[in-house]
C-alpha cells in the first residue's frame, strides 16, 4: 500500500497499566468488564489507558477530551513513547513506533514529530530566537540556516520583532506562541499538544486557539490535541474523542457529538453547548422548493449564521451543497425545533 493511503497515526489496542507486574493480570480483569477500582484492590495496579484504538488522517485535528484522571495525558505519551504501552501498537505513516530503537525514536522526535506542553519549557537563558532554532540545533543544521528557519516561523505566528528577548520578558501567551514555533521549526509532519492553553488567561486561550486555527488552514499539519475544556475540543476539532476512565465514550465530529451524544457522559457535556453554534445548516434542511429570487446558504454553514436571515423575512431559504445544487430548504419552522431542543 502506498504510504499516501495510510493514516498519519494509527494507534492499536493501546493499554497502560501503572503498578507491580507486567500488568497483564490487571487487563485480563479489564477484559471481563471489572472495575477500575476493583482492579486496583485485586493487583494494585491502575488500568490508565483501556483498550484505546484511533487513526488520524493527514492535515486532520483529532482532540482528545477528558476530565482529569480519564487517561487522556497518559495516552498522549504512549503515542510518543515518553511512556511506554503496556500493549497495543502506534503507527506513524505506517512505521512501528514501538519497533523501534533509541536512535530511530531520537530522529522521530527531531524531526517527524513534535509537542507542546502546557509548560512552556524554554530555555531561560537563550533568546526567543534561539529557543526556537534550538530543534535544528539538534538535527546539527547550520546557524545561518537554522536561524533563517527560526526567523521565518516567528513571523508565523505573529512575533516578529521579538527574536532577541528572553523567555520571561514575554507574557504567558506569547511565550506558549514561542513554544508553538519551535515546534513547527523542525517541519513536523505531527503535533501533540497536551493541555497546552489551559494555563492561559481566558482571552489569550481563545487568541491561542485562533492562531491555531489559522495556523491549521494554510500548514496543514495533522495534530493530536489534549484538553478537558469541551468548548475548546469543538472549536479546534475536525473529529472528538471523550475519554472517560482509560477508554473513548464517543468518537465523531463535534456536529456528531452535539446532535447524537451517545452516553448518558457524553450528554452532560452537550447539555450546555448552543447547539445553533456547533450545527451546521444541513442538519436543519427539510425537503421542499423555496422561491426562485429566494436567498441561499451552503449547507455547510452555522445555524447561527443565518438566524438574523430568518429574523429578516418569513421566506425559506435554499439551502446549496458545495457545487451549489439545492438539496432543500430551511425556515424559521426547522430552526426553531433545534433551538426549542437545547432548552429541555
Amino acid at each position: 500500500m502506498d504510504s499516501g493511503d495510510l493514516p498519519a497515526l494509527d494507534l492499536r489496542h493501546i493499554w497502560k497499566v501503572f503498578g507491580p507486574g507486567d500488568g497483564s493480570r490487571a487487563i485480563e480483569l479489564a477484559k471481563t468488564g471489572v472495575s477500575r477500582n476493583e482492579i486496583l484492590q485485586q493487583t494494585a495496579q491502575t488500568v490508565a489507558v483501556r483498550d484505546v484504538s484511533f487513526s488520524v488522517a493527514r492535515g486532520e485535528t483529532f482532540v482528545v477530551m477528558g476530565l482529569s484522571g480519564s487517561g487522556k495525558s497518559t495516552l498522549i505519551r504512549c503515542l510518543s513513547r515518553l511512556i511506554e504501552p503496556t500493549q497495543g501498537e502506534v503507527f506513524l505513516d505506517g512505521d512501528n513506533l514501538l519497533a523501534m530503537d533509541e536512535e530511530q525514536l531520537r530522529q522521530v522526535r527531531r524531526g517527524r514529530m513534535s509537542m507542546v506542553f502546557q509548560h512552556f519549557g524554554l530555555f531561560p537563558h537563550r533568546k526567543v530566537i534561539e529557543n526556537i532554532a534550538y530543534g535544528l540545533e539538534v538535527q546539527k543544521i547550520d546557524k545561518q540556516t537554522r536561524i533563517a528557519k527560526a526567523t521565518e516561523i516567528l513571523k508565523t505566528v505573529g512575533l516578529d520583532g521579538w527574536a532577541n528577548h528572553y523567555p520571561q520578558q514575554l507574557s504567558g501567551g506569547m511565550q506558549q506562541r514561542v513554544g508553538l514555533a519551535r515546534a513547527l521549526a523542525v517541519d513536523p509532519q505531527i503535533l501533540l499538544f497536551d493541555e497546552p492553553f489551559s494555563a492561559l488567561d481566558p482571552l489569550i486561550r481563545k487568541e491561542m486557539q485562533d492562531e491555531l486555527i489559522r495556523l491549521q488552514k494554510t500548514m496543514q499539519r495533522t495534530v493530536v490535541f489534549i484538553t478537558h475544556d469541551f468548548a475548546e475540543a469543538l472549536r479546534l476539532g475536525d473529529r472528538i474523542a471523550i475519554m472517560k476512565d482509560g477508554s473513548f465514550d464517543q468518537v465523531g465530529t463535534p456536529e456528531e457529538i452535539v446532535s447524537s451524544p451517545a452516553t448518558p457522559y457524553v450528554r452532560e457535556f452537550v447539555n450546555d453547548v448552543p447547539r445553533a453554534k456547533v450545527l451546521s445548516v444541513k442538519t436543519v434542511t427539510v425537503a421542499g422548493t423555496a422561491a426562485s429570487n429566494s436567498r441561499t446558504v451552503l449547507s455547510t454553514a452555522k445555524i447561527e449564521t443565518i438566524i438574523p436571515m430568518l429574523l429578516e423575512g418569513d421566506e425559506a431559504i435554499t439551502v446549496t451543497d458545495a457545487s451549489n445544487k439545492a438539496i432543500g430548504i430551511v425556515n424559521r419552522q426547522s430552526v426553531a425545533k433545534i433551538l426549542q431542543a437545547e432548552q429541555k
